[in-house]
């Protein structure tokens, strides 16, 4: 069942979810923008074409269906132990969760894979867009990655679907550019991962870059001390993304495709110290 309906139903919510998350974000602006969006999101929003193609052609099994072969062979965790199917369900999530968290912060950990990484950090905006920016080799990374947990822990199907809904979902909310009141962020930070808790996280300041590195529950952080409260220099004034390929660098397909592959020199914001931020190069320590 899942296996066919996947395919149409993450399509039609993430675009609903984009929509109105852009609306949204027009209403309710929390930066102003460096570039205009035409000119990033040509590059932003072409990502997901080349990384759904290349998924698709290189690994067609998407985790749901990974779920599904798992419980039809017996195979994983849950398909063995005598787990509830709502237990299954719910473990599932905050494990699944967990494994994202982890792989977020080995992603900043392993200089090769920082190099695939750090083109995320390269937008110097952040807005809607930037939650789908990721390189399609990342992509395919991190879906080898879910589809073996899946697989190991014996996930139930509809709680896979259910976890790749709300992680497109909460990646596109917390990269977004809106201003929430002080009082509900500060609510909400509590059970999801804010905008203004992430935007640390793309700070150049590489001590908050390795900060805040969930996407979905908060709890991560705070509980392997990952969690920054603020940017020290507050959300108006920080300056977004890395101290390399700024400027036209951070924009255009191509330019971003072919991030990992090349050098660059740091690019420091102006006025700023050779201490701060260093060659991005290699993973912010």
């Amino acid at each position: 069942m899942f296996s066919l309906y996947d395919p149409i139903l993450r399509p039609a919510l993430f675009s609903v979810l984009l929509v109105l998350f852009v609306i949204w974000e027009s209403l309710q602006p929390k930066r102003d923008r460096a570039f205009a969006r035409l000119t990033r999101w040509t590059g932003n929003l072409g990502l997901i074409v080349v990384g759904s193609v290349v998924v698709r052609l290189i690994l067609p099994i998407a985790p749901v269906g990974a779920a599904l072969w798992a419980h039809q062979n017996g195979v994983g965790i849950f398909n063995v132990a005598p787990v509830p199917v709502l237990v299954a369900g719910a473990l599932s999530l905050l494990l699944l969760d967990l494994l994202i968290y982890g792989q977020h912060r080995l992603f900043h950990k392993v200089p090769l894979l920082w190099r695939l990484h750090r083109m995320h950090h390269t937008d110097i905006d952040l807005d809607v867009t930037s939650g789908l920016r990721f390189h399609p080799l990342e992509i395919l990374l991190s879906l080898i990655i879910k589809v073996i947990a899946v697989v190991i822990l014996g996930a139930p199907a509809l709680a896979v679907l259910v976890f790749e809904i709300v992680l497109n979902a909460t990646s596109m909310f917390n990269h977004a550019n809106l201003a929430l009141p002080q009082r509900l962020d500060s609510v909400l930070r509590r059970i999801v991962v804010t905008p203004d808790m992430h935007r640390v996280h793309h700070s150049i300041d590489s001590s908050e870059t390795n900060s805040n590195f969930g996407f979905n529950l908060p709890w991560w952080d705070r509980l392997f001390g990952t969690y920054v409260e603020q940017p020290a220099a507050g959300h108006a004034a920080m300056t977004l993304g890395l101290p390399i390929f700024r400027g036209i660098k951070s924009v255009g397909l191509w330019n971003l495709l072919v991030q990992p592959f090349v050098e660059d020199s740091p690019e420091l914001k102006p006025g700023a110290d050779s201490k701060e931020g260093g060659n991005e190069t290699s993973p912010p320590s």
